[in-house]
Parts: structure tokens; C-alpha cells; sequence
């Protein structure tokens, strides 16, 4: 795509909003901060407004969005949600959790990439919030990144992939947790995770009686597999770097990646900060104490080795549990599965 647009980054003021409210109205793009990531937002009953988000990210078609509301009223026009999916939208709405519900035919192929299923999302960032309440539009909008690249968590990062190729980012700061919401596929008898994030499977088995994790979220899908939700086909997050992830006990993984980057000559090591004392003298860019420290600086971490120039990153792999399985989906998504277990 050519540079032909010219890109403005503006504080969420009043008039702003109403900016951007104007341009979802009429079939354009808006890249706008939620609690998660920023997103690339477009009018998601404007088919052709929907089309032009994909050709801004050079997304692949077959890639499902979510749409997102601020009101739940909303919900009638576009899906029709299980009692499961309401009591989780009563307990987690606004917040950063996709629910999956059957579509209604008022919502475009395009969006749900053909799938009879919608991902419903109602984000809490007040400048999100205002945006859709003001524009009165349902918004499809996945990461405002380019296809492959680490998710936006800033409104800079934004910029660095679409300048040129949008008309607005609206710049609310940094992003809270740093990583997409959960997608759950409400559907069916028991909910199921299929892109874990801030809302955990303890969280929701608390709330319903039980949840599931979807197999493929450790795992690339395979050959002719359908993505029902964003995130889990194709290239994801990766670095320009090559990126490899070391699972073990602390000093096994440190051993393991200090020899690696011995070996390297532009390498740098993603430790957590308890973890950093490990390393000695060698180029770190440290993850933060907790895991949602870890899902917080883990995109914005990806980037900077980027504008560094390294060309090998070695992260620490760090627990599963709650939302570590989070961090691990997408880092082991960006280092196209290469995880060495080094106990074994």
C-alpha cells in the first residue's frame, strides 16, 4: 500500500472523539486504545469498511475480528448469546474478555471470516468506551499492527506500522495488561478458551462450574484446521529477530541461554527481573517480577529488540498457570514454537 493517507495521533479530547466517531461513521479507519492492545477500528456492519482493515494490516481474509460494543443493548442486532455467555458478560463486561456467539445475518462475512460464530467484546478504557458511545457503531477491530508484527501497547507502536495508511490514532497511553483479551467460545454446554489472556480459566470455572483450554492454544494449527477465533493461524507477534524460548527450572534455562548467546553475536535475553542476576554482563531487556508484569512489557519488549537491532532474543519461559498461559501463547506464537525444554 502506498503512503497516501496522512496519519494524525491525537489526544482523546472531546473533539477528537467526535473525530473519530465521524470517520467510523463514514467507512474509515480509527486505531484507538482499550485495556488489552490498541486496536484498528472500522464500522462493523460496513463491509467494505471491514475489507479495508485487512488491506491495512495486510491481514489474511480467513483471520475472524472482533466486534466491539459499549452498551450491551447492542448485542440483539448483531448475535444471539447462551445464558452462559450473558452471566460471563454480567461478571467480566467491561473488561478484557471476547465471548463467541452465534451471529445474526446483519453481520458480514468478512468479519467473522464465514464462521457462524461472532466474537463479542466490550472494552473498559474510558477513551474506547467514549469512542463507541459516540459513534453509535458496532467497531470490528483487531491489534492496529501490521499482519505477523508484536501487538501496539502504545500509540507510538501504532504509528511505526500504519503511519501512512490510516487517517487517526487516537492516543490514550499505555495499554494496561499488554496483551489481547481472552476469547471464549460460549456456544456451546462449557465454555471454552481459545485465546487466553487477562480473564484466566480459574476465573471463569469459578464464575460457570467449569472451563476448558482449547488444545490448539499451545500448538500451531494444522493444515487446513479453522481459526474460529483471532490469533491462532498464520504468523503472530514475531519479532524481526529469531526468537527462541527455554522451558526448565531457573538455573537450567540461564545455563541454556547463556551458553546460546555466547554463541550469538547480536543476541539479547528476555529474563524476569528475579531472574536477571543470572545473566551477568549480558545484554537483558527484563520482563518485570510477575507474570502480569511479564504479559504487560512482553510486546513492548519484542519492539525495542527490534529498534536495538538484535537479531536473536532468548526469553525465559515462564509458568502456565492463570495468565502466564497468556504470555506463553503469544511468545511461543512469536518464536514460531521453537521451545527448547532444557530439564529434558
Amino acid at each position: 500500500m502506498e503512503k497516501e493517507i496522512k496519519t494524525r495521533v491525537l489526544q482523546p479530547t472531546a473533539e477528537a472523539l467526535r473525530e473519530a466517531a465521524e470517520l467510523l461513521k463514514r467507512g474509515e479507519l480509527v486505531a484507538f486504545p482499550t485495556e488489552t492492545v490498541y486496536g484498528l477500528g472500522a464500522d462493523a456492519l460496513n463491509a467494505d469498511a471491514v475489507r479495508s482493515i485487512f488491506a491495512a494490516k495486510n491481514r489474511p481474509a480467513d483471520n475472524p475480528l472482533i466486534v466491539h460494543i459499549w452498551d450491551k443493548s447492542q448485542l440483539d442486532a448483531l448475535c444471539e448469546p447462551t445464558e452462559t455467555a450473558l452471566k460471563l458478560m454480567d461478571a467480566f463486561w467491561p473488561g478484557p474478555l471476547t465471548v463467541l456467539c452465534r451471529r445474526k445475518p446483519t453481520v458480514p462475512d468478512v468479519v467473522t471470516a464465514g464462521l457462524d460464530t461472532v466474537g463479542m467484546r466490550m472494552p473498559s478504557h474510558p477513551v474506547a468506551r467514549e469512542m463507541l458511545r459516540v459513534s453509535g457503531v458496532p467497531v470490528a477491530a483487531p491489534s492496529a499492527n501490521l499482519s505477523t508484527r508484536p501487538s501496539p501497547t502504545t500509540a507510538a507502536h501504532v504509528l511505526e506500522d500504519m503511519d501512512g495508511r490510516i487517517p487517526l490514532i487516537l492516543d490514550g497511553g499505555a495499554c494496561d495488561f499488554g496483551v489481547e483479551s481472552t476469547v471464549l467460545d460460549a456456544s456451546g454446554p462449557v465454555p471454552v478458551i481459545l485465546r487466553p489472556g487477562a480473564v484466566t480459566r480459574e476465573m471463569v470455572a469459578e464464575l460457570v462450574g467449569a472451563c476448558e483450554v482449547a488444545d490448539s492454544v499451545m500448538r500451531p494449527l494444522k493444515e487446513g484446521e479453522t481459526a474460529p477465533s483471532p490469533g491462532m493461524k498464520h504468523k503472530h507477534y514475531a519479532p524481526k529477530g529469531r526468537l527462541t524460548i527455554y522451558r526448565g527450572r531457573a538455573e537450567a534455562v540461564a545455563k541454556a541461554i547463556c551458553e546460546a548467546y555466547d554463541r550469538e553475536e547480536n543476541a539479547v535475553i528476555l529474563p524476569l527481573d528475579d531472574h536477571a542476576a543470572l545473566y551477568g554482563d549480558r545484554r537483558t531487556l527484563p520482563m518485570g517480577r510477575t507474570l502480569l508484569d511479564a504479559a504487560h512489557h512482553l510486546f513492548a519488549s519484542l519492539r525495542e529488540a527490534d529498534h536495538l537491532g538484535y537479531t536473536r532474543l532468548l526469553a525465559e519461559a515462564v509458568s502456565e498457570e492463570e495468565v502466564g498461559l497468556a504470555v506463553m501463547n503469544r511468545m511461543a506464537r512469536a518464536a514460531a514454537f521453537d521451545v527448547e525444554d532444557v530439564d529434558n
